[in-house]
């Protein structure tokens, strides 16, 4: 394991902006998470717990998140860091362990598993920190630490129940996703200072890059599983291609200025960046919904579509859209209308789709999908790849 010890734990801003290989590790631990959990969505038949699988994918994605914010504000090659990356892959492992036993006795494991990797985060930075006497960064760590303890609370008491108590879930995640908008104000400390969020690099751009990039692989890896377990007809091989024409569009559409965090922090806009979880969020959940649509629609690509599933098929893509449309809005201050059209147009076969074959209804919503790539628009709000001009 390369490590440079435990001096300078904090990043400097010169450094080097490349996302380590123990970092792309942790990425595919998380991924996996992912997968496991669109199984789950594809599996669920009911509107509540659809809402319950929701509300893990959430904690998945905010363990991610924070973890990656950790990572761009310290020096991941030093040994404090490292073990963070460590402890948040077993976390993320005993989560996904839990989730599909989760409502019959394995609720603790997910409860401990999220709770411990935040809670064992914060006070290896709090104590690492205290020795190098950086008081400022020690704050930053004390008031997260304060703030995913009140949450532990809540994840706690939740699952001390004979079944998991969602009320009290909901609550806890709740409060780490407030805490967080509102910059984890702390009795006799304050909220994290705005100035602390000019000192993010291009690092954390590249992050969320590599993990939706690796994310929309399970687009297609789930359904072809799903066909290699069956037997092919034409059908099956018709859906696992419109699964992959689609992660191929939405790859297109995030690459489009996905590395626009960077140019954002180039220019002081701290917005972008502090909010850039949540809309990764919306993103994550279309890509997990659309995940599990392909995977039913595999299994049973003829017939009339159900409401639950006609929902995942038009709801995936569009989520996706919907998050990287308030990603740029946050970015550039503009509504990006070309996309907000080519994402309800969509909407318009609803009254009809119901009464297609689910081969049908993803295969169209391809080609809506293919709208925002390939149709030339006036003044686009974005140009191909990923590489961020440089301000004047």
């Amino acid at each position: 394991m390369t490590t440079k010890g435990n001096a300078a734990l904090v990043r400097r801003m010169e450094g080097s902006t490349r996302a380590t290989l123990l970092e792309l590790l942790f990425d595919v631990v998380f991924v996996a998470a992912l997968a496991l959990t669109s199984t789950l969505f594809a599996e669920e038949h009911s509107w509540s717990g659809s809402a319950k699988v929701l509300l893990m994918l959430t904690a998945i994605w905010w363990t991610w998140a924070i973890t990656a914010t950790t990572t761009e504000f310290y020096d991941p090659q030093r040994r404090p860091i490292q073990a963070i990356l460590m402890i948040a892959m077993v976390g993320s492992v005993g989560m996904a362990v839990a989730l599909p036993m989760i409502t019959v006795g394995h609720m603790l494991l997910f409860v401990l598993s999220y709770v411990g990797t935040h809670v064992i985060r914060c006070l290896i930075l709090v104590a690492a920190l205290h020795r190098q006497r950086h008081q400022t960064a020690r704050e930053r760590a004390t008031r997260f630490l304060f703030w995913f303890s009140v949450s532990a609370v809540f994840w706690i008491i939740g699952a001390l129940h004979n079944g998991p108590n969602w009320g009290f879930w909901a609550i806890a995640i709740t409060i780490d996703l407030v805490g967080s908008a509102a910059r984890y104000p702390t009795p006799w400390l304050g909220r994290v200072p705005i100035a602390q969020f000019r000192r993010i690099t291009g690092h954390l751009s590249e992050r969320y890059q590599q993990f939706i990039i690796l994310a929309l692989g399970d687009i297609l890896l789930l359904p072809t599983l799903q066909v290699s377990r069956g037997g092919l007809d034409s059908f099956r091989i018709i859906a696992l291609l419109c699964a992959f024409a689609t992660m191929l569009l939405l790859w297109q559409i995030y690459a489009f200025r996905a590395g626009d965090l960077a140019l954002a922090t180039a220019s002081n806009m701290v917005r972008p960046a502090r909010l850039a979880p949540y809309t990764h969020l919306v993103m994550v959940a279309g890509v997990v919904a659309t995940a599990a649509s392909f995977e039913r629609i595999v299994d049973e690509p003829t017939g009339t579509t159900p409401a639950r599933l006609l929902l995942l098929i038009i709801g995936g893509p569009t989520l996706f859209v919907l998050g990287r449309v308030l990603f740029t809005m946050l970015v550039s201050d503009a509504v990006p209308w070309r996309r907000v059209a080519w994402l309800l147009l969509p909407l318009l076969i609803l009254p009809w789709a119901g009464g297609w074959p689910p081969v049908l209804v993803t295969a169209t919503m391809a080609l809506g999908l293919a709208g925002h790539v390939f149709v030339p628009g006036g003044d686009r709000e974005t140009r191909p790849g990923v590489e961020a001009e440089q301000p004047e």
